[in-house]
């Protein structure tokens, strides 16, 4: 049977959410490539909804977006998307039709 030592510093410090300590870095719990600092520090993300909610509107995203994250819940990677399609709409434009209209009006009065 192996026994897990918990260093003391761990002990003393008061935990967060997920059992880890407060100021807990997602990288020092799990292996994580190329993310932003606010992934990196679950405890900067401040500001969640504690108003209580009507209970016929409650959903289960609502109670899982109300808790705060911790390193358990935070993203281990990070990738990015190039914007070059929406920055080159941005330039030229979204695409308009300039064919000829063939169709009938309808008239906005009825017909008896």
């Amino acid at each position: 049977m192996s026994s897990c030592k918990i260093p003391q510093e761990v002990l003393d410090s008061e935990l967060g959410r997920g059992g880890v300590p407060k100021g807990a870095r997602t990288s020092e719990y799990y292996r994580t490539k190329s993310i932003p600092d606010r992934f990196d520090n679950p405890d900067w993300f401040k500001g969640y909804n504690t108003k209580p909610m009507h209970p016929m509107y409650r959903t289960t995203n609502s109670d899982y977006g109300s808790r705060q994250p911790s390193v358990h819940t935070m993203p281990t990677s990070f990738r990015t998307l190039s914007q070059a399609f929406t920055n080159h709409l941005g330039q030229c434009g979204m695409y308009r039709n300039h064919s000829f209209n063939t169709g009938e009006d309808k008239s906005k009065v009825p017909e008896f």
